[in-house]
C-alpha cells in the first residue's frame, strides 16, 4: 500500500521546467564535460609522445610508445575512475551530496594541470609522473558520475526527470568534441608557427622541439570548465531527498526547497521520523532484503554499463589506430609529429560532430517519451547491427572511394551507442535505487562500467594489431586485427540486448515508486500490491 508522499517532495515531483534545473544542468554538465575531455584528449597526444620520447633516428618508422606504457598511459586514468566513483559514491551517501562534490572537482582541476605539467630526467621518468597525475584525475573524474547523476535526479521533476539526467550526462559529447577542437587548434598553430618536413624527408627534424608544448596544452585546457563551475557547485543547496529522507532533518529540507521552488513548505518531521523507522527504508546494501528488492537490477545496471563501456572506451581511444588501418589517416612517416596530431584531431571531431554530439541529444528529446528501456535495446541492437556491417566487409572499407561510406557506418555505431545505452546505462541507477542507497549504487554500476572501459581499452589495443608480425607496431606482439575486434564488439553490443532485460523502465515514476520508499511495508507487500514499474522490465 501506498504511503502518502512528503509535501516537499511531491513539489519537486510535479514542479514545472525552471530555471534551477537548467542551472543544476549546467553546474552538473560542466563537470561531464570536463570528464570527458579529460578521458579522450589522451587518445590525440599519444602518437606525439612516441615520437618525443621514444624516437629511433634510424628507424624506417617514427617513435611509437612502447606496448606497456601505451596501455598505463592510455587506460591509467580509467583504473583510477571506478575507484573514486565507488568512493565518492559511498560517500555521497555517508556525508551528503553537495559535501562530496566541490571535492571531486577540485582533484580533476588540480590533476587536468599536473598532467600538462608532468616532468622527469628521462622518458620514463616523464610517463611515470603523467601516468601518477592521471590516475588521481581519474579517482576525482570517477566521483563525478555518481554525485551528479544523483544530484541531477533528485533536484528533477518526475516528467522530465530522464531528460535532465540526460542533458548532463550529453555534456560529454561537448568533452570529446571539445577536445578535438582544442588539440586542431593547437596544432594548427604550432605547424605554422614551426614547420617541419615529414618523417620520411628528415627523421630527426620532423619533430620540433617546440612539439613538446603541445601536449601539455591540450591536457592542461581540461581544467578550464571545472574551474569555471566551482563556485556555482558549492553555492548548490543539498538535495531535499538526501537532507530528509537520509540525514533525516526535515526543517533544513524544507527551508532549502523553499528557497528554490519559492514555495513555503511545513517541516512535516513527524512524517520523516515515521517514515526512517519504517522496516522498508531501513535494509542495507548487503543484505536479503536489498538482494529480494533490487539485486536483479543492479545486476542489470552493472552489465550492462560493462558492455556498453567495453565497446565505446575502445572505439574512442583507438579511433586513431582504426583510421590508420583504413588509410584515412597517411602513414605516419608521411606526417610530421605536429601534423599527425592535427590529423588525428581532425578525425575524432568529425566522427563526434557527426555520431557522438547528435545521439546524446536524441536520448534527451526522447527519453521521457519512449522510455529508457526502448532507447536501451534498439541502442544495443543498431550498434550490433553497425559494427558487423563496418567488420565483415571490412576490406571494402579500406578502398579510397569508400572511406566516406566508412565514416557514416562508423558514425552510426556511435550515433546509436549515445541514442541508446551510453546514456540509458547512467541515467537509470540515479532512478531506482533507494536516497540512502542511490549514490552508492550508482557508483557500483559506474564502476562495473568502467571496469569495461579497461577491458576495452587494455583488450582492443592488442588485439587490434595485424595478424603479421611484420606489419604491428613496434613492440607489439601479433593481435587478432581490425576487422575481427570490431565482429568481437558486435558480439558484446548484442549481450547488452539480453541484460537489459533485468532493468525496470522509471519512465513518469517518482524516486520513492520506483525504490519502494513510498510503500507502507515494502518487506511484507504482495507481488500485486508493488507498484507495476517496480517488477515491469518493458514497457508496454
Amino acid at each position: 500500500m501506498a504511503r502518502e508522499q512528503l509535501q516537499v517532495l511531491n513539489a519537486l515531483d510535479v514542479a514545472r521546467t525552471q530555471l534551477y534545473h537548467f542551472t543544476t544542468i549546467v553546474i552538473a554538465g560542466a563537470g561531464f564535460f570536463t570528464d570527458a575531455y579529460d578521458l579522450f584528449s589522451i587518445s590525440l597526444v599519444t602518437k606525439l609522445l612516441g615520437r618525443i620520447y621514444y624516437a629511433h633516428t634510424d628507424s624506417v618508422k617514427p617513435g611509437t610508445l612502447p606496448p606497456s606504457v601505451s596501455s598505463l598511459v592510455t587506460g591509467i586514468a580509467l583504473v583510477g575512475t571506478p575507484v573514486g566513483q565507488i568512493f565518492f559514491g559511498w560517500l555521497g551517501d555517508k556525508m551528503g551530496r553537495k559535501k562530496v562534490y566541490g571535492i571531486t572537482l577540485i582533484l580533476m582541476i588540480v590533476c587536468s594541470l599536473a598532467s600538462g605539467l608532468s616532468f622527469g630526467s628521462s622518458p620514463k621518468g616523464v610517463m611515470a609522473t603523467l601516468c601518477f597525475f592521471r590516475f588521481w584525475l581519474g579517482f576525482g573524474i570517477g566521483g563525478d558520475y555518481p554525485l551528479s547523476a544523483t544530484i541531477m535526479s533528485e533536484y528533477a521533476n518526475k516528467k522530465t526527470r530522464g531528460a535532465f539526467v540526460a542533458a548532463v550526462l550529453g555534456m560529454q559529447g561537448f568533452g570529446i568534441l571539445g577536445s578535438g577542437i582544442i588539440a586542431l587548434i593547437v596544432s594548427a598553430s604550432f605547424d605554422r608557427a614551426y614547420p617541419a618536413p615529414a618523417y620520411k624527408d628528415d627523421h630527426l627534424g620532423s619533430t620540433v622541439r617546440q612539439a613538446d608544448y603541445i601536449w601539455r596544452i591540450i591536457l592542461m585546457f581540461g581544467a578550464v570548465p571545472a574551474a569555471l563551475t566551482y563556485y556555482w557547485r558549492m553555492k548548490m543547496p543539498e538535495t531535499a531527498r538526501y537532507t530528509a529522507l537520509v540525514a533525516r532533518n526535515a526543517r533544513q529540507a524544507a527551508q532549502d526547497m523553499t528557497k528554490v521552488l519559492n514555495i513555503e513548505f511545513d517541516a512535516e518531521e513527524a512524517k520523516v521520523q515515521k517514515l526512517v523507522e519504517e522496516s522498508s527504508n531501513s535494509y542495507a546494501l548487503f543484505s536479503k532484503e536489498f538482494l529480494r528488492r533490487h539485486g536483479i537490477h543492479l545486476l542489470g545496471t552493472t552489465t550492462t554499463w560493462f558492455i556498453i563501456d567495453s565497446a565505446f572506451y575502445s572505439q574512442n581511444l583507438f579511433q586513431k589506430d582504426i583510421f590508420t588501418a583504413i588509410g584515412w589517416i597517411p602513414k605516419a612517416a608521411e606526417m610530421n609529429a605536429v601534423h599527425e596530431v592535427f590529423r588525428v584531431a581532425k578525425a575524432q571531431t568529425l566522427i563526434a560532430l557527426c555520431g557522438t554530439v547528435p545521439g546524446y541529444w536524441f536520448t534527451v528529446a526522447l527519453i521521457d517519451i519512449i522510455g529508457r528501456i526502448t532507447i536501451q535495446l534498439m541502442g544495443f541492437f543498431f550498434m550490433t547491427i553497425f559494427l558487423f556491417a563496418v567488420a565483415i566487409p571490412y576490406d571494402h572499407w579500406t578502398h579510397p572511394k569508400n572511406r566516406i561510406g566508412f565514416l557514416v557506418m562508423y558514425s552510426l555505431t556511435f550515433f546509436f551507442a549515445n541514442f541508446g545505452p551510453n546514456t540509458t546505462t547512467f541515467v537509470v541507477p540515479a532512478e531506482i535505487f533507494p536516497a540512502r542507497l542511490r549514490s552508492t549504487c550508482h557508483g557500483i554500476s559506474a564502476a562495473a562500467g568502467k571496469a569495461g572501459a579497461i577491458v576495452g581499452a587494455f583488450g582492443f589495443l592488442y588485439a587490434a594489431q595485424p595478424t603479421d608480425k611484420t606489419k604491428t607496431d613496434a613492440g607489439f606482439p601479433p593481435g587478432i586485427g581490425v576487422k575481427a575486434s570490431l565482429i568481437v564488439l558486435g558480439c558484446v553490443s548484442f549481450l547488452g540486448m539480453l541484460f537489459t532485460f533485468c532493468v525496470p523502465e522509471p519512465k513518469g515514476k517518482s524516486l520513492e515508486e520506483l525504490s519502494g520508499e513510498k510503500d507502507d511495508d515494502g518487506a511484507e507487500a504482495s507481488t500485486s500490491e508493488q507498484p507495476r514499474s517496480y517488477n515491469r522490465t518493458v514497457p508496454i
